[in-house]
């Protein structure tokens, strides 16, 4: 009878673990919606750039996340973050929302995501992988970052965070991404965390 009672424990113990492994790795990715709306300096940005918003290879979207692509992540991070002094889009071009590079070394959180992935494309890594996302701030301000799509998970790269975290790691609560398939269309995120937030202004 012990050792019946034993197995079962066993057995059940087994599933939890694997119920948890599953809800883990769930929790890796981010829950996507459909279509969603562009951000207008985005729009704007790929009216600029029409070659950096077309349709993307989607079947590589999972980069495989090897300890080099990692050390290649963590640098252009660490680069960009080191490199580019922030500015708001009214003091740098007068207009209170424009998507660009960086400019003569400064730029606000679109600047530093876009960089960081221009810098990891020209390294190899697939557009379909570099989402640019937005996010709402705990104040409940807008933020942009970017999201590397890999096959251990979604990780942001942030202008405000020196780490690079899991999605679901981060304070922030995650509103839309882009689409692994095309580079000019936004998709929505379903993000059910506990994540406080101020209200929108």
């Amino acid at each position: 009878m012990g050792q019946i009672k034993y197995t079962m424990a066993a057995v059940a113990a087994a599933g939890t673990m694997l119920v948890s492994a599953s809800v883990a790795n769930a929790q890796a990715f981010m829950p996507t919606t459909g279509l969603s709306s562009q951000p207008i300096g985005h729009y704007e940005f790929c009216q600029r750039k029409p070659h950096e918003c077309g349709p993307t290879n989607a079947s590589g979207a999972r980069v495989e996340l090897t300890r080099e692509l990692w050390a290649k992540i963590i640098e252009v991070n660490n680069l960009v973050n080191t490199m580019v002094t922030p500015r708001t889009d009214w003091e740098l071009w007068g207009v209170e929302e424009y998507w660009a590079y960086p400019h003569n070394g400064f730029g606000d959180c679109e600047a530093y995501a876009l960089e960081k992935r221009r810098m990891l494309i020209q390294a190899g890594v697939p557009a379909a992988s570099l989402l640019m996302t937005v996010v709402r701030q705990k104040n409940g301000e807008g933020h942009a970052v970017l999201t590397v799509h890999t096959s251990m998970g979604d990780f942001i790269l942030d202008n405000l965070e020196p780490r690079v975290l899991r999605w679901h790691e981060t304070e922030y609560e995650v509103l839309k991404r882009v689409s692994e398939r095309h580079a000019g269309q936004w998709i929505g995120v379903s993000d059910h965390r506990n994540v406080v937030v101020g209200s929108v202004r």
